[in-house]
């Protein structure tokens, strides 16, 4: 720049993408003092970081509308155009995209600077090629210096928005389409930033920081990105080619694609530029269009707009008038109307107003209050009224605005809540008050008011950026996007304690057994894309899981009941199958849970058979008892009788009523008997089960095998302790015998526990035929009375109103009770084949049953000669059952003679009744022998 010569004017022209605003800068520094207007408040905060960062923020100032820092040391100012100090003395000046001038809301301020500022020393002109002609007609001695784009921009043709590149810019002329594409770019890319010139400097600053640090790889703008934004963009996008300019919808001219396009490229990299297909709104680019773009050929401008600058403030009407005149220069038109001319003449038409604005300061007052930015785009009505609204304190009394009014209306936009239409209305708003505030002369204590509005501001601003990061960016879809494309780099895949999925850091979802888990605040659209990438992700960590299910111990799996009340089998909280209705009842179907159906066929196979292997090792260790009996049902060397008896067991689960086999059990001989024992059955007086049936665990899978065989939901548990229900309902009669109980009048008894109290019954009848029973153990398992008292008499005891008698002493002789053995013991036989109740009833084996009294009380009992006081009981006896039907019992008449001998009939042995009082008499018998 040394060549240039002193008070000279120099007209920096070329596309973008040339280093002018940086050149600009360095020229700036180098002076002495100076100023630069740019075209939005954005440009300014952006270059006003860089000056302070060399010169000191002591010495920087920064002038906006709605902003103003102004140390009293400054010496180099970086404004907008409209707030350029025009009575300050500056080395340098500059006017940055000075070809603006043919804007027609604002292009005659730029046209104004470009004419009539000028540095003491340099003056420079930055602007579009295009503007050369007029530079050189309406500023002769200026020299036009052609700045050459640094790197290449060509175009890359139209192209869907998924298939963009990173770095990419979409540009959009409406904010409903800013966030429409937005959206778009959160669901396919992960996110983008958002940048406007509504946006405060605030916001946009941390929207681009989000930009540039690389957390989002997409940028939606408005035409604002083509004001000198520094912006690294390797493509600019267009959702359209046409733009509502305030007056009417048009399609952008050549030099404004021109102008967005080039921020494609950065210094010496280059750039492209395309149009997004797939919008409704999307437009084509004629091929001479493309070739013109690509070699950076605009029209020349023909003529810029032009307003008066010192305009007559004689009165509001000569204010107008002056304010219409024509320009005398063919090189400028007369601008057409602007927001604060239409609002000025509105506010004529008010009498209250005009007769207030008398005299050159008052007009002069005027015309500033009414060249108040439209900051809300409400249009010159609603902007009149506002501006009305303030006029008359700033026309009478004191002219400003009272504190309190002013606090007021700041108080009611202190609302960070609501979403982000709400929040940039606010924020409009705001500018307008902070706009009022800088002019110190309107207001009281303007310097409160000025850290008020900024305050409020940059609250509004960090809501702002908030919602706009929350709504429009999405760092979860982010990074697995990153991670699906090809050239994407390793990424830190890590699975947390507590099943936690994190890439890169960043959450990603939740793996339980082997099910991922979206994330609880993820989108539904979102949905499929995570778990598509999750299975790029996982297969390291699937064969991890599967390996550690494969070395699972057995109690890290568990049985359950869905929410369905399905038998699931679960790992680590999570489904791996669901029990379903097999061959039969012990033989379930295994149905796997999707999750192992979408990891790799190894690992599948892997989780699968440790299921398997778990079921089996499950029914082994808690239904050991009903697979023993099963396999001796399927035993060819077990008798014809047996097997039915054990395959009708089975299929009721190890616990039937013994009514239903009773002509079953009858037809077995002793050796059938002790091989259906040695099987674990206990043939109990009302029901046959197997012992180890009775445990929590056997009865969950139980009721979990019926429920697969049955394809209903599993029958809710009682307690695991629970032996007595009482106020419970079963769905179905079937379902209380499925969790080993009998229905005992309104309450339900567990069959060991029943068939130990009957038990207690037929020992308590070895004291003689009238006998009492202890109610202790009753009492200790929750029984009422009438419960108690039910099943004696199903069991065939009932209440007698005789007294016993006195007993006699057992016989001591052994010699006796020898001879005595061999009849009892037949009669015990002959009886036990009549009596379905006859089988003695074993002690059952259960952890959770309470045992039986010792021995030496059995015996003192057994040989009391005087029965405790309480209710009498004797031995009725149980009828036959033939053909699965019960039939009433009746004793043989005394006196009656065998139709076949003639012989007199047996003397009836009511002691001897069943078996199980057989051999408790026998035992007595020895007892007392050995006495």
């Amino acid at each position: 720049m040394s060549a240039y010569s002193p008070s000279s004017v120099i007209a920096v022209l070329g596309p973008t993408n040339t280093g002018k605003t940086h050149l600009a800068v360095e020229r700036l520094c180098a002076h002495s003092s100076g100023m630069i207007g740019f075209p939005l408040r954005l440009l300014a905060r952006e270059v006003y970081d860089r000056v302070v960062a060399l010169k000191g923020v002591n010495r920087v100032a920064l002038v906006t509308g709605e902003e103003k820092i102004v140390p009293p040391d400054a010496r180099w100012f970086l404004c907008t155009a409209e707030a350029m100090p025009m009575d300050r003395d500056f080395s340098f000046v500059a006017i940055d995209e000075a070809q603006l001038g043919m804007n027609p809301e604002r292009g005659h301020i730029f046209t104004d600077r470009m004419l009539n500022i000028r540095g003491r020393d340099e003056t420079m002109i930055l602007g579009s090629d295009s503007l050369r002609p007029l530079v050189a007609a309406l500023i002769p001695d200026a020299d036009i210096v052609s700045r050459p784009r640094f790197s290449t921009l060509s175009y890359a043709g139209p192209r869907k928005l998924s298939r963009l590149p990173r770095r990419s810019a979409i540009v959009a002329f409406s904010v409903e389409d800013v966030y429409a594409i937005a959206e778009m770019l959160r669901r396919q890319h992960g996110g983008a930033a958002i940048v406007m010139g509504s946006l405060s400097p605030q916001t946009r600053n941390a929207q681009v920081k989000m930009y540039q640090d690389g957390e989002v790889d997409y940028l939606v703008a408005t035409d604002a990105i083509g004001m000198g934004l520094n912006l690294d963009v390797a493509h600019v996008a267009f959702a359209a080619l046409k733009k509502f300019d305030g007056r009417r919808r048009r399609r952008l001219t050549l030099a404004e694609i021109g102008q967005i396009a080039g921020r494609a490229g950065r210094h010496q990299k280059d750039g492209s530029f395309g149009i997004l297909s797939g919008l409704a709104s999307s437009d084509e680019l004629l091929p001479e269009e493309i070739e013109r773009l690509e070699d950076h050929d605009f029209p020349t401008l023909e003529w810029l707009y032009w307003r008066n600058a010192e305009p007559e403030m004689g009165s509001v009407s000569e204010l107008i008038k002056s304010l219409e005149d024509k320009p005398q220069n063919r090189h400028l038109q007369a601008a057409p109307e602007a927001v604060d001319l239409a609002v000025l003449k509105r506010l004529a038409q008010d009498p209250n107003i005009s007769q207030l604005a008398v005299g050159h300061e008052k007009v002069r007052l005027l015309w500033e209050a009414a060249s108040i930015p439209d900051f809300r785009k409400v249009g010159a009505d609603h902007q009149s009224r506002f501006i009305a609204s303030l006029w008359p304190y700033l026309a009478q009394g004191s002219g400003r605005i009272p504190h309190a009014r002013m606090a007021q209306e700041i108080a009611r936009l202190e609302n960070v809540q609501g979403d982000i239409a709400t929040l940039a209305a606010r924020i409009s708003a705001a500018r307008s008050w902070s706009y009022i505030a800088q002019k110190s002369r309107w207001v009281e204590q303007a310097q409160v008011m000025v850290e008020r509005t900024r305050t409020l501001e940059r609250r509004l601003s960090d809501a702002m950026h908030s919602q706009l990061t929350q709504r429009f960016v999405d760092k979860r879809t982010r990074v697995l996007m990153r991670g699906l494309s090809k050239e994407a780099l390793p990424q830190d895949v890590a699975l947390e304690s507590d099943g936690v999925i994190l890439v890169d850091g960043l959450q990603i979802g939740t793996l339980k057994g082997f099910q991922f888990v979206v994330p609880s605040d993820s989108r539904r659209e979102d949905r499929k894309m995570l778990l598509a990438a999750a299975e790029r992700y996982l297969g390291p960590i699937m064969t991890d899981k599967a390996n550690a299910l494969a070395k699972a111990p057995d109690s890290e799996l568990t049985l359950v009941a869905d929410d369905a009340g399905q038998p699931v089998i679960l790992w680590q909280e999570a489904k791996l199958a669901v029990l379903a209705k097999g061959k039969n009842l012990l033989y379930p179907e295994i149905k796997f849970d999707r999750s192992l159906k979408d990891i790799s066929p190894e690992n599948s196979k892997k989780a699968e058979e440790r299921v398997k292997q778990w079921v089996e090792a499950m029914k082994a260790k808690h239904l050991e008892g009903l697979v023993k009996i099963d396999a001796l049902a399927h035993d060819a060397n077990t008798p014809a009788s047996v097997r039915a008896l054990f395959a009708q067991i089975v299929e009721a689960g190890g616990i039937i009523d013994r009514r239903q086999v009773d002509q079953a059990v009858r037809a077995m001989d002793n050796d059938m008997r002790g091989v259906a024992r040695r099987g674990g059955l206990v043939f109990g007086a009302l029901d046959i089960f197997h012992h180890a049936l009775m445990k929590p665990g056997a009865v969950l899978w139980r009721t979990a095998l019926f429920a697969a065989l049955d394809a209903r939901p599993m029958i809710t548990l009682p307690g695991d302790n629970a032996v007595h229900l009482k106020d419970w309902t079963f769905a179905s009669p079937d379902h209380a015998s499925r969790l080993g109980f009998r229905s005992i009048g309104a309450a339900y008894v567990r069959v060991d526990m029943a068939e130990r109290l009957i038990k207690q019954a037929h020992e308590a009848r070895q004291a003689g035929p009238i006998f009492t029973i202890d109610p202790a153990l009753a009492t200790s398992l929750g029984l009422s009375t009438d419960t108690h008292d039910a099943l004696l008499a199903m069991a065939g005891f009932v209440k007698t109103e005789d007294k016993p008698e006195e007993a006699v002493p057992a016989p001591t002789n052994q010699a006796k009770s020898a001879a005595e053995k061999a009849p009892k013991q037949e009669a015990a036989q002959e009886v036990e084949q009549e009596a379905p109740g006859a089988q003695a009833v074993p002690t059952v084996p259960d952890d959770r049953a309470p045992v039986d009294a010792p021995a030496e009380q059995q015996k003192s009992a057994a040989a009391d000669p005087v029965p405790a006081a309480g209710p009498y009981w004797r031995w009725k006896g149980m009828g036959k059952a033939r053909a699965g039907k019960p039939q009433k019992h009746h004793n043989r008449k005394a006196g009656k003679r065998s139709k076949k001998t003639g012989s007199p009939p047996r003397k009836p042995a009511p002691v001897l009744a069943t078996a199980g009082g057989a051999f408790a008499e026998l035992a007595a018998l020895k007892d007392a022998m050995k006495k």
